[in-house]
């Protein structure tokens, strides 16, 4: 079953009881990120429990969810098979250390051999001129190199697991596919993205290339025109808007973003491990 909206409240209520302080600059205080999650390990529904606590039953592949307000401080994540003990993870992250006043999307993936894992990355929300949209490719899939093509010609090359690609382009439709890199071999077939005025599109490539379940999951980071009133928050396409989620986010074309507004989101304790 999906939680409901009062899965983000927990989660937040599981850190502030865990002792979790806000990080404060000098001249004003520091706000709480904004932080989405990405289920990308195919066909393996999860239970996530975040500092000890469960925050979602049953959550779903190939789904986005939050953003919800999460204030700056160490968060022990364990994720779990349905009705599993926390003392057999399928993934498990002591301390994750999450920064104020970011946008961070959280990936459970798999890696480019095949174990779990769990990747954050800080999303891009720098504001976009008129007429622009911001597409952003995440390789968080069980594959090799990896070409994205727009209109059949590679515009992201040798993109490798766990990294990402992104720019800045006119708004509008975009038909893209995935093909081996250096090679015309379709590894996931052409769609067509809507990339809107002021949105970032975050496109993450999931599943195993061997088990032959590779696909796609999309999120929409809204509100990048104009002048921001603060950190946007960020919704999802093919996205579950409310229950509680766990982002699910991989990389780009030899980057990985870590930085955004001068905060880092860093694992300082993390292992992954997966179940026979």
């Amino acid at each position: 079953m999906r939680r409901s909206a009062a899965a983000f409240a927990a989660l937040a209520l599981a850190g502030v009881t865990a002792g979790v302080t806000l990080v404060a600059e000098p001249a004003y205080a520091a706000g709480p990120s904004k932080v989405s999650v990405v289920h990308g390990i195919s066909g393996q529904p999860v239970d996530v429990y975040v500092n000890g606590k469960k925050t979602l039953d049953n959550f779903q592949p190939s789904t986005v969810a939050g953003p919800l307000d999460l204030p700056a401080g160490k968060y022990d994540i364990v994720i779990v098979k349905p009705g599993d003990p926390v003392s057999s993870p399928i993934i498990k992250v002591d301390q994750a250390a999450v920064p104020a006043d970011a946008n961070i999307s959280l990936v459970a993936h798999l890696t480019a051999d095949g174990k779990p894992t769990l990747t954050p990355f800080v999303n891009d929300t720098a504001k976009l001129g008129p007429g622009k949209a911001r597409l952003i490719v995440r390789h968080t899939a069980a594959a090799p190199a990896v070409d994205v093509r727009a209109g059949g010609q590679p515009v992201f090359k040798n993109l490798t697991n766990p990294n990402e690609a992104k720019a800045d382009l006119a708004a509008g439709t975009v038909s893209a596919d995935v093909v081996l890199a250096g090679t015309t071999t379709v590894a996931i077939p052409a769609a067509n993205l809507n990339l809107a005025e002021g949105t970032a599109t975050i496109v993450y490539a999931v599943g195993s290339a061997e088990g032959k379940t590779l696909g796609v999951v999309a999120q929409t980071i809204s509100g990048l025109h104009g002048t921001p009133g603060g950190v946007p928050s960020g919704d999802g396409g093919n996205a579950d808007q409310g229950p509680a989620g766990w982002v699910y986010a991989a990389g780009a074309a030899g980057l990985l973003l870590l930085l955004a507004g001068g905060f880092v989101l860093y694992r300082t304790r993390g292992n992954a491990r997966a179940q026979g």
